[in-house]
C-alpha cells in the first residue's frame, strides 16, 4: 500500500468533516493525492502530517467556495449523510464527530473556525500545526478554537448518549411513520418538534422548517400514505409501485431511519433525542446527497 492510500481514509474524514459533503471531500482529497504525487516523497520527514495539512488547506478553500453555492439552494441545506461502520460507532470521540446534529451546528461557523474546531477537536492537532494550516499565528488560533467551541457548546442539542435507547425510539419512529399512526407519532415527538427536510428541490419535501408535534405528525402520516408514498417516488424518478423497505441503520456515528424504494435509497431521517422524546428530524431525500450512502451500505 502506498504512503497516500494508507492515509486516504483519514484525509477523508478531515475534507468531509471540515466542508459538510462527501462529493467535495473526495474531490478534495483526489487533489491532494495530484500534490503529493508532484513531490518526492524522501524529502518529506512526516508524510501524515504534511497529507493533513495539504488536505485541510484545500477542504478550507472548497468550504469557502461550496458556501457561496449553498446561497442558490433550494430549500434547507443539510450535511451529506454518510454510512458509519461499528468501529467508529464504538469511539465516541469519532462518532461525535460526523453527527449531523454537530455538522449542522458546524454550518453556523466561519469557514477558519469550522477548520480549527475540526482539526483540534476531532483529530487534536497541536494549535502550532493548525496556525499553519489556516495561515494565522497561534495566539490568533487558540482564539479561534475558543470561539468555535463556545459557539458550539451554546447551540449543539444534548441529544440522548444512549444509543440503544435512541435506536428504539427510530424503531418505533419508523412503525408509527410507516402504519400512518398519528397517535404514536404524537407521543414520540416533543412539542416543539422540529423538522428539518434537505430535498435540493428534487423531491417532495417541505421547502421549509416545521415545528410542532401535531402539524409534523399529520404531514409524515400524509406523506406515508399509499397517495403521498406514490407523489414522493415520482418525485424521485421512482416507479410509484416501487418495493419500499425501512430498516434502522449506522449513518453519521449513530441510528437513523433509512428508506429504500426497489432497493435504492430515498430518504434517510436521523433524529435528535432528547428526554426521551424526537426533539428534531433532519430528513434528507436529495437524491445528489444519497448515491454514497447506498455505496457505503452496500
Amino acid at each position: 500500500m502506498s504512503t497516500f492510500e494508507e492515509h486516504r481514509r483519514l484525509l477523508i474524514g478531515v475534507a468531509y468533516r471540515i466542508v459538510g459533503s462527501m462529493a467535495d471531500a473526495e474531490d478534495v482529497v483526489q487533489e491532494a493525492w495530484l500534490r503529493w504525487s508532484g513531490v518526492d516523497e524522501n524529502e518529506i520527514a512526516d508524510p501524515k502530517a504534511f497529507l493533513v495539512r495539504v488536505t485541510s488547506r484545500l477542504a478550507l478553500d472548497r468550504l469557502r467556495w461550496a458556501r457561496s453555492r449553498r446561497e442558490s439552494y433550494v430549500g434547507p441545506w443539510l450535511p451529506e449523510p454518510v454510512g458509519t461502520t461499528p468501529d467508529v460507532a464504538e469511539h465516541a470521540e469519532l462518532a461525535d464527530s460526523v453527527e449531523l446534529a454537530l455538522l449542522v451546528v458546524l454550518e453556523t461557523l466561519s469557514p477558519l473556525e469550522r477548520a480549527v474546531f475540526v482539526l483540534r477537536e476531532a483529530f487534536d492537532l497541536p494549535f502550532g500545526e493548525i496556525a499553519e494550516v489556516i495561515g494565522r499565528g497561534e495566539a490568533a488560533t487558540r482564539q479561534l478554537a475558543r470561539r468555535a467551541r463556545e459557539h458550539v457548546r451554546e447551540k449543539r442539542p444534548r441529544y440522548e448518549a444512549d444509543r440503544a435507547a435512541r435506536r428504539r425510539i427510530t424503531e418505533r419512529f419508523i412503525g408509527a411513520s410507516a402504519n400512518g399512526d398519528l397517535g404514536a407519532l404524537i407521543k414520540l415527538l416533543a412539542d416543539e418538534v422540529t423538522l428539518i427536510s434537505d430535498s435540493g428541490g428534487k423531491a417532495r419535501a417541505p421547502l421549509r422548517v416545521m415545528t410542532g408535534a401535531d402539524p409534523i405528525s399529520r404531514w409524515l402520516v400524509s406523506i406515508g400514505s399509499e397517495e403521498g408514498i406514490a407523489r414522493f417516488l415520482a418525485s424521485v424518478g421512482t416507479p410509484p409501485d416501487a418495493e419500499l423497505s425501512f430498516e434502522v441503520a449506522e449513518v453519521n456515528g449513530g441510528p437513523a431511519a433509512v428508506i429504500r424504494a426497489a432497493g435504492r435509497v430515498v430518504t434517510v431521517a436521523s433524529l435528535v433525542v432528547m428526554d426521551g422524546r424526537i426533539a428534531t428530524i433532519y430528513l434528507i431525500a436529495n437524491p445528489d446527497k444519497l448515491t454514497r450512502l447506498a455505496a457505503d451500505q452496500a
